[in-house]
This record gives structure tokens, sequence and C-alpha cells, in this order.
């Protein structure tokens, strides 16, 4: 009875602790009708717990400055505006939600960080619902862990001269969520550096200016279910370490140095069940080791797979190769765990035992796609008499391109 009564005691306790918390916090409304004319007085009035709601309206009042654990609501999408010479907000205190609010005009710099909302030294900070535009930096994040930045539309590139930097840029920090938004005209959409064990989900980053999405020295994240459209490249990946890319669409990446994806000095990642279609290049990889395509379709690019003889241990299986110009390239020899059960629409065998997979090995990477790694001026034979006669040798004689570099078990149909 004893121990049933201080249990008791400590829930009672706890709950009236809770209340009177929440009795002490405060609404504050900002609006040219009410007490606090300004976001910066209610700013300064405001206390850990309290409520910050801004009426719809514009509001120019240079740099603000969150210290406090507060909520700062919009109503109707108010709009601080930076003037394009400020940095609109700075948030440097833990558990803050930003909901529904519009950042417009930041401040630019060659030098300085200037971003619409900044978040450093912070956990638990939650900024969903906003607009950002034509801002140098939106969302910059730095130094934090167990942020979420949900639903929030952020595009850039509208004022002419005005440069754009990243729209969701995330340094040196951990847990993190991006979540449904739409990000486009920035230099990279979404960027991590040093970001460990973070999601970046449902999102569209398309008409970005460089990539899509951009990883360094980032561990243990995962991407999934995100459109990738349009960017001067899709994403980048590059000295990284287990890396998770599920359901995502790389689409219509082109130029000189586009990739759908582009895996450079990076171990032990999944890549599957992605849409690969209309890049310049899908995928290329450059010091990738142990990395894992599984099932994912290439459609209608350039080239599927650019894959570096500085690259080992991949595991490339139940794959679709449809329509593209050339499904596998490579500068030298290759040394693959694993690169059978594809599915390739130029394989020309056949299955006499009826079992779903062709009798004879394909061997997907062209003579004339590896003439081409080495001298690009090559391409302008493509589709030549000389190139049509190279490739049927190199099927009668396949001694010109990498022995290991061949589908022992080639689909006959698509996965």
């Amino acid at each position: 009875m004893g121990r049933l009564f201080s249990t008791a005691s400590l829930i009672i306790t706890f709950l009236f602790i809770f209340l009177a918390d929440n009795a002490k916090a405060k609404k504050l409304v900002v609006s040219s009708q009410s007490r606090f004319k300004t976001i910066t007085k209610a700013l300064q009035a405001a206390q850990d717990g309290d409520t910050i709601l801004i009426k719809s309206g514009l509001y120019r009042e240079g740099s603000l400055k969150i210290n406090k654990k507060i909520s700062l609501i919009g109503e109707s999408f108010p709009i601080i505006d930076g003037e394009n010479k400020y940095e609109n907000l700075l948030i440097e205190s833990d558990n803050v939600l930003i909901d529904g609010i519009a950042f417009k005009n930041s401040g630019s710099s060659s030098y300085m960080d200037i971003a619409a909302l900044k978040i450093q030294n912070s956990k638990n900070i939650t900024v969903r619902n906003c607009r950002f535009q034509d801002n140098f930096f939106g969302i910059h994040c730095m130094n934090s862990s167990f942020c979420t930045f949900e639903n929030n539309q952020l595009q850039s590139g509208n004022i002419k001269g005005k440069p754009a930097a990243n729209g969701i840029h995330c340094w040196k920090s951990n847990h993190l969520k991006i979540v449904n938004n739409h990000v486009s005209g920035h230099r990279d959409g979404i960027y991590f550096e040093f970001v460990t064990k973070s999601t970046i989900e449902n999102n569209q980053s398309t008409g970005n200016k460089r990539y899509g999405l951009h990883f360094m020295f980032s561990h243990d994240d995962t991407y999934n279910h995100n459109i990738i459209k349009k960017n001067g490249a899709g994403v980048a990946v590059m000295y990284s370490k287990r890396v998770k890319m599920y359901n995502n669409v790389f689409a219509e990446n082109w130029g000189n140095a586009a990739y759908g994806l582009l895996l450079k000095e990076i171990m032990d990642s999944h890549i599957e069940n992605n849409i690969f279609q209309n890049n310049t290049i899908a995928i290329f990889a450059e010091g990738a080791n142990r990395i894992k395509m599984i099932g994912n379709r290439f459609e209608k690019n350039g080239w599927a797979l650019q894959i570096q003889a500085s690259c080992s241990d991949a595991y490339i299986s139940l794959n679709n190769f449809i329509g593209n110009t050339f499904d596998v390239a490579t500068n030298g020899s290759l040394v693959m765990k694993y690169f059978d059960k594809n599915y390739w629409d130029k394989y020309e065998g056949y299955d006499l035992n009826r079992d779903g997979y062709g009798d004879i090995p394909h061997r997907p990477a062209t003579f004339y796609s590896m003439i081409i790694q080495r001298n690009p001026g090559a391409l302008m034979l493509f589709r030549s008499f000389f190139v049509k006669l190279m490739d049927k040798a190199e099927t009668l004689f396949p001694n010109l391109t990498p022995e290991n570099l061949k589908d022992n078990k080639p689909r006959m149909g698509k996965i």
C-alpha cells in the first residue's frame, strides 16, 4: 500500500507541475490592432512556453532572434521581410516551433552564410508550413539535433543579380527529419555536410542550379520517396558511408556533367527501387565500394551506369535497363561481387529451357562505349555503320570489354 501511495503521489505531483506550467504559458498577439505592434516587442516580452501569434501583414524589423523556448505561429502567412540586407530570423534555443510564416528577401553575401532562417546550437526545433521566397540560404541549420523541417516551400532565383545559396543547408547536425518540402531555384536544393542519422523523405527538389540533393561526409542517412528533377545535376553522395536511397525519382537532369546520382568515395550504401529516367548519366560511380543496386529502373538515359575501375564489390541485380543509349560503361577492369539477373532490353539471347533467364551471358558494356570513355569526341560516330560493325564483332569475340562485366543470368522479361 505504501508503494502504491508513493507512486500515486508522484503522478499527482508531476501532473500539478505540468498544469501549473501550462497555466503560466501565455499567447501574445502581434498586429497593428494589438498590444504588440512588432514581433520584436513580443519576443522581448515572451517567456519560456509562450506562443506568439503573428497576424497577417508585412513585418520589416531587421534581424530577429529567438533565445527562448517558444512557439512562433503565423496567421495567413505574415511576411518577415529581410529587405535584401538582413538575416530574417536566428534561433539559438531548444524547443522552438515555427509554423505558417513567410520569409522573404534575406540579405546575401559572398563571405557570410546569411539565411532567411538560421538555427544554431539548438535541438528539438520544428519548422513547418512556412514559405521561403527569394532568399540567399533558405533554412540554415548548424550544430543542431532532432530538428524537423516539414511542409515548407522554398523558392529563389527570381531577383535578377541576387545570388542564391542552398535551400535547406545542414552542417554538423544529427537526427534531422526533412519531410514534404518543395525546393526550387536554389544552388543546391538540400545540402548535408557532417550530418548523421537523418532522414530526407517525400520532398521535391526541382530546377536548382547545381544539385537537387548534396551529401558530404554524412553517414547513416536515409532518403526515400523524393523527386529530384530538372536540376543542374541530380544527387551527389560524396565521402559518406551507409547511405540508404529508396524509392526516389531521378529525372531530366541533363547537361555535360549532369548525373541522376553521383557516387564518389562512398561505402556500404544501398540503392533500391529508384527510377532513373531521362538523365545524361543515371549513375556515375567513382571510388564506390560495396554498393548494392537492387530493383531500380533505368529508362531512356544517355548512360545508365558509368562505373569507374576504382569501384569494387558492387552488387547489381534485379534492375531494368530500358531504352538507354548505353547501359554500362567503364574505364578499366572491374571487381564485381554480383552482376546477374537484370533485365536488358538489348539482350539478343534465347531461353531454350524456359526458366526465365537467358542461356548465354549478356555483356552490356560495348567496345564503343569504352572508346567514348577515353575519347568523348568519338560520340560523333554514334549510329554509324562502323559502330554497328564494331559492336557485332564484339558479340562474336568478346575480348575487348572487361571479362567479369557480364550478366550470367539475364532476365528475359521486365522485373
